[in-house]
Parts: structure tokens; sequence; C-alpha cells
């Protein structure tokens, strides 16, 4: 578990509204919330109940109606959108259900999209093998399964050594089996880069493998649970 005090995010009083009046909708409703460096977290909830948008708050995509949302020392408030755009290319990766890679770039030019504006990265190679493809650098989307381009996605977004990496069901579309190999790639990065990682997912086997379980319902944290026995991805029954 990630040393306490050590926080990455301080999230006080978060609110997401659309609409207004009688129309309004309260995606995210007084979200109270700390997370800490190099733990990982798994979001849990049903549709509608506001993880994603928490997630794409916490990443610099979207911003609160009200409340705040600390990261280190900055406000991200107080950013506009070339300061959030900055803040999202050094410290956030994003790993989403779907791949989105190029089709016509290999896996290593894939990566190399990140690695090319980052300002510290590893190299393609480092960042493929890190998740189990440096076998698999040469090859195009259309030759990998679809586990296969869901790790160089996380290739890419990890290559540039993200402070925060956060993955929006990142196993959503593929089979169990692949679904682990997914999970066990992102369980590596979290463990060697220290990057607090959280992740998004309707599996409720998927939070065995975390520090911490942040339940979600209606807009509101339904209840945080600390995992004292964080369990490797080999050990998780699907």
């Amino acid at each position: 578990m990630a040393e306490r005090g050590r926080e990455v995010f301080q999230i006080r009083a978060l609110q997401k509204v659309y609409g207004t009046g009688a129309v309004a909708v309260r995606a995210l409703d007084g979200i109270d919330l700390d997370l800490y460096r190099g733990e990982l977290l798994v979001l849990l909830g049903p549709s509608g109940s506001g993880k994603s948008t928490f997630l794409n708050i916490l990443g610099g995509l979207d911003q609160g109606t009200s409340g705040e949302v600390i990261f280190e020392d900055q406000r991200l408030s107080d950013l506009d959108e070339a300061g959030l755009t900055r803040f999202r290319r050094d410290h956030v990766g994003f790993v989403f259900q779907f791949y989105n890679l190029v089709p016509s770039l290999t896996a290593a030019e894939n990566v190399a999209l990140v690695t090319e504006i980052a300002r510290d990265p590893m190299t393609p190679a480092e960042a493929l093998a890190l998740v189990g493809l440096e076998r698999r650098l040469d090859h195009f989307p259309a030759q990998l399964s679809g586990g296969e381009q869901q790790r160089v996605a996380i290739a890419r977004a990890i290559a540039k050594r993200p402070t925060v990496l956060l993955c929006d069901e990142p196993t959503g579309a593929l089979d169990s089996k692949t679904g682990g190999q997914v999970l066990r790639a992102i369980d590596t990065v979290n463990r060697e880069l220290g990057a607090t990682t959280a992740v998004i997912t309707h599996n409720a086997t998927i939070a065995q493998m975390a520090d911490r379980v942040v339940r979600f319902a209606d807009g509101k944290l339904a209840a945080v649970e600390v995992n004292a026995s964080r369990r490797p991805i080999e050990e998780l029954t699907w």
C-alpha cells in the first residue's frame, strides 16, 4: 500500500452538474478523496454512477462544476486549456476500452507518438518490453490480437513515465483470459514504475488486485475499502 501522507491528488467537495434547474443532473455530488503515490485503486459502480466523469476530471479532460482537485500543489481549476494540456502531456497516461491505435503504424511507431513529445520518455522498445511485447515492435495493429493491441495502448500511455495512469474499462472488450494479460501489464507498470493507478471496471473480481476499492453510486462515494492483502493477478479466479 502506498505510504499515507504522500498525496498525489486531493479532491474536496467535487461536484459535476450537467444542465440547470429541474433537468440538472449531478454526475458527481460532493466527492472527497485522496489518492496516494504509487497505489492502485479500482473504481467500481454501475453505469452512470460517476466513475468515468471522476476519472476524466482527474486526467484534466474535464473540470468540475465546483469543489477542488489538487494535483501535488496545483489546483487543476486554476489551469487554462494550455495548462491542462501540459498537465496531461507531462503527468497523465490514459488507457481506454478501445485501443485508438493508428492502423498504418507499427507497435513501436504508435508508442513513439508519445515518446517524441515527452520530457523524459522510455524508448518504444523499453515500454513495449514492460508489457511483454518485445517481439511485436514491428507488427501493425491488424497483426496483433485484441489483448496485444491493448498492451500496445498501455505501452503508449506509460512510455512518458507518467505520475498517474488512468484506465477506463481497459478489459471491457476482451475475454477473461486476454483481460488477465492486460491487467497483468497494468499491475506490472504500477509496481515497477510507481505510477498512481486508477482502474474503472464492472468486474468485482479485479478489486482483489487493488490497494483500495472505491465504490460509486449516484455520483457519490458509497464506500472506500482498504485491501489489506493485495493479490497478484495469477491468484485471481475469474
